[in-house]
């Protein structure tokens, strides 16, 4: 009976012989949605207050905003010549694989399933449905269920196929633009039933340069997430074109789309009542449309934060899955489904550690507790672009990062700055986080051990 129940799941899930590939049906519309799907989560809802309340002074506010987009703009210049030189699946996992060794990319890999991607899922799926029982009120037991529920569907739609995946995270998306912009063109044309509150507001005291590290914190959190366009490399058609050009097209529209929203918080609130409101967006559109408007803003963030978990869930399970294939996971991940051509095994393994995240209620310490490693993936996926204008230099490059080498040594120090910043202020955490990094070198020597070779990475995708 074992044995049965172990050959239906293979026919359903690995039957897909090893020499089979994707299938490319994302273009470019597709991947701008990621990237606005990615990065536009609960941040830009949440974030402003306590910015405000950090810096205290509203030009600086949004002087902030603008460097945090800068930021955001030369990571993703960094990134696109990236994936336009390297289009292949997973992302940053191929391009620390290509540039350091096997073992920078199986790091990565690591931290984002047991912890960074599955964690950041667990939040967003409770995050949606603390907003439902905005409507429907539930108890913490119901809400965790349905949480997990949100989730399998999201699994679900994604192992029928990409084309389903990427259906929901359009969808998703497309509500985000559009919600925030309504939030925007409410501020300018209509009155608050509340005048805005005048009161001044203090200057922090201390150390500006520190205030500033502190609010750079929610900054780089809510203009995170751009990089996952480059996971499903290997199902988009004419990846070296599309990806660079999603990923500046998305980053510009989420530009736009921050600073008018911070805007509009200033016009209706007044920096004292942004700093006092800690949900700012449901304040100002409350003063703007009474209960109603309470009502849109948690429709938007509970689409929002679906919508960022559907990028989520998405994209991910590629790294998995090109893990597998390089012989450092479990060979299973790397197969795909024989109906539908999606990497069905990686996607229920991450189901699995994500439900586990959902009812533990420790996924939040999770995410603190690697959010400073995150960055040094980033700085180092950042450096592969010095590495590669040597190792590929032949390489046909009709994109290249502008501003080379200053924009990519920018986004770099920055993240570098950051990542000290956040082992200084919180030594215990980062410490935890270091511990979860270093023992993916165990498991990583004992996999490579199993596999009987050396490991290399896998052949260059065509660009077609």
């Amino acid at each position: 009976m074992q044995g049965s129940w172990r050959n239906r799941a293979d026919s359903l899930f690995c039957a897909m012989p090893a020499t089979e590939t994707f299938r490319r049906r994302l273009g470019i519309f597709d991947l701008t949605m990621i990237v606005v799907g990615a990065v536009i989560g609960s941040g830009i809802f949440l974030t402003p207050s306590m910015i405000m309340r950090t810096l205290g002074d509203p030009s600086l506010v949004i002087g902030i905003w603008i460097f945090g987009g800068l930021m955001a703009v030369a990571g993703a210049f960094t990134f696109a010549e990236l994936a336009h030189v390297l289009p292949r699946v997973g992302g940053i996992y191929a391009y620390l694989t290509e540039a350091y060794s096997p073992y920078a990319g199986f790091a990565y890999g690591w931290c984002m399933l047991l912890v960074m991607n599955s964690g950041s899922l667990a939040a967003l799926c409770t995050a949606c449905v603390s907003y439902i029982a905005y409507f429907f009120p539930m108890s913490a037991i119901v809400q965790k269920c349905t949480s997990l529920g949100l989730f399998l569907f999201l699994t679900a739609a994604n192992i029928f196929g990409i084309r389903q995946g990427s259906l929901i995270s359009n969808i998703f998306s497309l509500a985000k633009i559009i919600g925030i912009a309504v939030l925007i063109v409410g501020a300018m044309v209509l009155t608050p039933t509340a005048a805005p509150s005048v009161e001044a507001l203090a200057l922090p005291s201390g150390n500006m340069l520190s205030a500033f590290a502190v609010a750079m914190v929610g900054i780089l959190w809510s203009y995170g997430g751009w990089q996952y366009a480059t996971f499903p490399a290997s199902e988009v058609r004419s990846p070296s074109r599309a990806i660079p050009l999603s990923i500046l097209i998305g980053i510009t529209v989420i530009i736009i789309l921050y600073l008018g929203a911070n805007l509009a918080y200033l016009s209706v609130l007044g920096p004292a009542g942004v700093a006092r409101e800690a949900r700012v967006a449901s304040s100002v559109a409350e003063l703007l449309a009474g209960p109603a408007g309470g009502a849109f803003i948690a429709v938007l963030i509970a689409a929002s934060t679906l919508g960022t978990a559907s990028v989520y869930t998405l994209a991910a399970p590629r790294i998995y899955y090109a893990m597998s294939r390089d012989g450092l996971f479990f060979s299973k991940i790397g197969q795909l489904h024989p109906k539908y051509g999606t990497p069905a095994v990686a996607l229920l393994v991450q189901c699995a550690v994500v439900a586990v995240l959902i009812f533990s209620g420790s996924f939040e310490d999770l995410i603190s507790y690697v959010a400073f490693v995150d960055w040094i993936f980033y700085a180092a996926a950042a450096g592969a672009v010095f590495v590669f204008r040597k190792s590929h230099r032949d390489a046909e490059r009709r994109y290249s990062v502008p501003g080379y080498p200053v924009t990519p040594a920018a986004f770099i120090l920055v993240s570098i700055w950051f990542v000290i910043y956040l082992f200084i202020g919180q030594p215990v955490k980062s410490g935890i986080g270091l511990c979860i990094l270093l023992a993916s070198y165990p498991v990583y020597r004992y996999r490579r051990s199993q596999s009987g070779h050396e490991t290399k990475s896998a052949p260059p995708l065509s660009d077609t």
